[in-house]
């Protein structure tokens, strides 16, 4: 799932492409009976007001809240998109080919687009310049919604969200303050949970752990303020890295023009089972384990649960 790093990288490019563009049409495949009611475009009667509600529109500014992506519109309205597992959106120029059942719109340019994990277009705009905004998403789980832009913050999407780790009021103080909460909990699932902090999933837990010297299984009220001062530190220098690489393209995530990121590149935990821990004078191996459901990544030697 695309986090903070990849969704930020995906707001900055969308600030440089369409904003003060209209939206001329709408496409979505996503229409299905079974999401009736869900006030996502998923279901069709849905999909009617909201292809009513943005046609016309211009865009006059695009954010993130943790992994959500927002588009405000000139009709004081926002298209909220949440990229979930495997959505990325790209902006180029596309064609409609009929009969191609499966991936009717085809990318026309930047030759990027023509990426194979950029085909899946499950959602799409078309734009008064004749470009486009594109959902690939393979399998089919993002959302894509409407609400006031006065009340976004405080929508049933985004209210009970935790504080931005990168932002200039998340001070040592409010970490520590919003691990109360979790006290009796695993710090891994802690870190992930959006209730406590917005946008770090699965990635940039066991990067930023990796960086703090912390257990991923150990429980927040064991850790010594020291350690989760590291920690504060290691989770917004492992973010800003994620950004200012372009964010993570290890599985479906591409940036706006269809380009891989690069912070998969530089991995010291995350996915690096079996291999040598690469912090210098450490002996340890990079171990595998499972909490809460997720692939847990850390160093048996410098990360140790005791």
């Amino acid at each position: 799932m695309p986090e903070l790093p990849e969704v930020e990288t995906t707001v900055n490019g969308l600030k440089a492409k369409i904003v003060n563009l209209v939206i001329k049409d709408v496409w979505t495949s996503y229409n299905s009976p079974y999401f009736k009611g869900s006030e996502t475009i998923k279901d069709p009667v849905y999909f009617k007001y909201f292809k009513k509600t943005v046609i016309g529109q211009k865009i006059t500014s695009v954010e993130r809240r943790a992994k959500n992506i927002l588009i405000n519109l000139n009709n004081g309205q926002t298209i909220l998109i949440h990229m979930k597992m495997t959505g990325h959106l790209l902006y180029g120029l596309y064609k409609f080919n009929a009969k191609n059942k499966n991936d009717p719109w085809e990318p026309i340019s930047p030759e990027s687009l023509k990426d194979p994990f950029n085909r899946r277009v499950r959602f799409l705009l078309t734009f008064n310049n004749d470009k486009h905004l594109a959902l690939s998403d393979t399998r089919k789980f993002a959302k894509v919604t409407l609400a006031k832009t006065a009340e976004i913050h405080t929508s049933i999407h985004l209210k009970d969200l935790g504080p931005e780790p990168l932002d200039k009021s998340f001070t040592l103080e409010v970490f520590l303050d919003v691990l109360k909460s979790k006290a009796r909990t695993k710090i891994k699932q802690a870190l992930t949970d959006q209730t406590v902090l917005s946008g770090i999933g699965n990635i940039y837990a066991d990067e930023s752990l990796w960086r703090a010297s912390i257990h991923p299984a150990k429980i927040v009220s064991t850790i010594q303020r020291v350690r989760l001062k590291e920690l504060f530190k290691a989770i917004k220098e492992t973010l800003s890295k994620g950004i200012n690489l372009g964010g993570d393209s290890m599985s479906d995530y591409r940036n706006v023009d269809g380009d891989r990121g690069k912070f998969q590149e530089k991995h010291m935990a995350y996915q690096k089972t079996g291999e040598k821990c690469g912090k210098r004078g450490c002996k340890g191996i990079i171990t595998r384990i499972v909490l809460g459901g997720r692939a847990t990544h850390y160093c048996d030697h410098h990360q140790r649960l005791e």
